[in-house]
C-alpha cells in the first residue's frame, strides 16, 4: 500500500512499524502499525486505497474451489491455540502465537500456504 501512495506522490509513512516487528505483543496497546498520511493529501490517499481494496480482496482464490471469499483466520479447533490462549489469560503474557489458516467460506477448505 505505501509503495502505491508513494508512486503517486503522496507523502505516507508507517508508523510504529519497527516496534511492533520487535515486540508484536503490544501491537494492540498502541494501535498497531498505522499508515500516516500528509494532511493535505487526505482525500487522494483514501480514493487509492479504495480502489485498490478490491483488487487485493480478490488476488487470494481457493486452491479448491476457486473462489475468492477467503479470509485468513486464527486455526478454529487447534488444541495449540487455545492452549496459548489460556496461557496468556493465566500469566499475562498476550504474545501468544495463535496458528492462523486460510478459510475458504464457500467451500470450507483451510490451508497453510498460498498455492504456487
Amino acid at each position: 500500500m505505501l509503495q502505491h501512495l508513494e508512486a503517486e506522490h503522496i507523502r505516507a509513512y508507517l508508523q510504529n512499524e519497527n516496534t511492533v516487528t520487535i515486540n508484536p505483543g503490544i501491537s494492540n496497546s498502541i494501535g498497531g502499525i498505522q499508515l500516516m498520511v500528509h494532511e493535505a493529501q487526505v482525500g487522494r490517499a483514501l480514493e487509492l486505497i479504495n480502489e485498490l481494496e478490491p483488487e487485493y480482496e480478490h488476488a487470494i482464490h481457493c486452491p479448491v474451489c476457486g473462489s475468492s471469499n477467503v479470509l485468513f483466520i486464527p486455526q478454529p479447533h487447534n488444541p495449540a491455540n487455545l492452549l496459548a490462549a489460556i496461557t496468556a489469560w493465566i500469566f499475562g503474557n498476550y504474545d501468544a502465537q495463535i496458528r492462523k489458516v486460510y478459510h475458504c467460506y464457500n467451500c470450507s477448505f483451510e490451508f497453510e500456504q498460498l498455492p504456487g
